[in-house]
């Protein structure tokens, strides 16, 4: 069958390489797609919000099956114009419709379905513009550090963590009074910090029945030590040590199951992948939050320890038929090191020449911001590759990872020294 894979990021290297390995893969198309995704399949200069012109290639090439990887189109309906247009009805979508993807697009809706489905997460209040003084107050009742998050997308950068009550105080006013992330940050969640140890769980869902894909842990700060601004991801693991099997069947029995069962009884119709990040609270999982998509650079590090077809699991998925399915893991550890471009998240350039990725031997290199003119490969974004390696230890995986970077150059590469080194000595008993 001909497939459409939507976006342009690592996350959709990652997914085109494995898509473009099954047998059921007749041509795959990735739009707008990157340097890398092009030895995959064909890319086409598609814009991801433009649904007239995506449904059209959709029928001009006739597309049997879609997959959404980033969470705008989703969140501006993407699926629900597919569903509900006779001609584009037939074909398999991967992705909920609107309704469904405000559990990305709204922290708000996310967290009053965590607590009308009794789904453990922090406490919280939600806050806004006209209300900055009773924002304010409501901070006064938690002790430091203070969690505050953007309502709407703001590419995964609209959660900040102040460190005293006046920087926090200071972060509202830019959120609420200055528009510092825009329409997304018109509304404002404070919510409790928890401490312990972060994870993100994914699931593949068809609305009735689901799988867990392999867990990973993300590294969201810019630099070593987890010091620097949040950025969309600059490395991952996978598995992860302390999410052992009682850990995960927590996850399972306390949020997996009530997530799919909740959307069942709101009457919210939900194909694709549900993206829980966690955070392990001495042996308990709370919810941080929901993404409608795989994470990025997660993704890099849990698509290549899958043994499935994976586009036979996707499309189980998007026609309702997943029951029966299971995932079969590899049991070697992952470990993804991101190379950014320097002043990321911050202000970057672009149109570096890169060089050395044909000598990341043992490694897998996927693309995020890359391009190619006249056959030499350029910076593209900030987040420009993401080198992974699978051994059967996260000290081999990391060596192989960073042997590989190592090989890699471009004019003002810079990425983290230290991806997966807090799970080396993680006692996974405790779990």
């Amino acid at each position: 069958m001909n497939i459409l894979l939507l976006g342009s990021g690592g996350r959709e290297h990652a997914l085109a390489w494995k898509i473009a390995q099954s047998p059921l893969c007749n041509t795959l198309f990735i739009a707008p797609g990157n340097a890398g995704t092009q030895a995959c399949g064909t890319n086409v200069p598609l814009s991801n919000t433009d649904f007239r012109k995506i449904g059209e290639f959709v029928i001009e090439n006739t597309v049997e099956l879609v997959v959404v990887g980033p969470e705008e189109p989703l969140v501006r309906g993407l699926g629900d114009y597919f569903r509900t247009e006779p001609a584009l009805s037939r074909v398999a979508f991967l992705g909920p419709g609107s309704q469904g993807a405000a559990l990305e697009g709204s922290k708000d809706f996310a967290k009053k379905f965590m607590i009308r489905h009794q789904i453990p997460t922090a406490s919280y209040r939600t806050f806004h513009q006209s209300q900055l003084a009773e924002a304010k107050k409501y901070l006064e009742q938690f002790s430091p550090p203070y969690v505050l998050k953007a309502d709407g997308l703001a590419a995964g950068k609209g959660v900040v963590i102040p460190d005293t009550l006046e920087s926090a105080y200071k972060e509202l006013e830019e959120m609420l009074a200055k528009g510092k992330f825009g329409e997304a940050g018109n509304t404002v969640v404070i919510e409790e910090f928890l401490k312990g140890m972060e994870l993100s769980v994914f699931v593949l869902t068809d609305g009735k029945d689901y799988v867990i894909l392999p867990e990973a842990k993300d590294y969201k700060r810019a630099g070593d030590n987890d010091s620097g601004p949040n950025t969309g991801g600059m490395g991952s693991v996978s598995p992860v040590p302390f999410a052992g099997r009682d850990f995960m069947k927590k996850v399972e029995e306390r949020i997996v199951q009530p997530t799919v069962r909740g959307l069942q009884k709101d009457g919210i119709p939900y194909t694709g992948f549900i993206f829980i990040g966690l955070m392990n609270v001495k042996g308990a999982p709370f919810v941080i939050e929901y993404n409608v998509r795989m994470g990025d650079p997660e993704t890099e590090s849990v698509i290549p320890r899958i043994r499935n077809d994976l586009a036979a699991l996707l499309l189980a998925a998007a026609s309702g038929k997943l029951a029966g399915k299971n995932v079969e893991v590899a049991p070697e550890t992952a470990v993804t090191v991101v190379a950014v471009s320097g002043g990321y998240p911050g202000e970057y350039r672009k149109g570096k020449a890169i060089h050395g990725t044909d000598k990341a031997e043992g490694s897998l290199v996927f693309h995020a911001g890359t391009m190619e003119k006249d056959g030499v490969l350029l910076s593209n974004g900030g987040r420009v590759l993401a080198v992974t390696s699978l051994r059967s230890s996260i000290e081999e995986a990391r060596d192989a990872t960073y042997r590989s970077l190592r090989n890699i150059a471009f004019d003002d590469m810079q990425y983290r020294k230290d991806i997966g080194k807090d799970l080396m000595t993680v006692n996974t008993a405790a779990t």
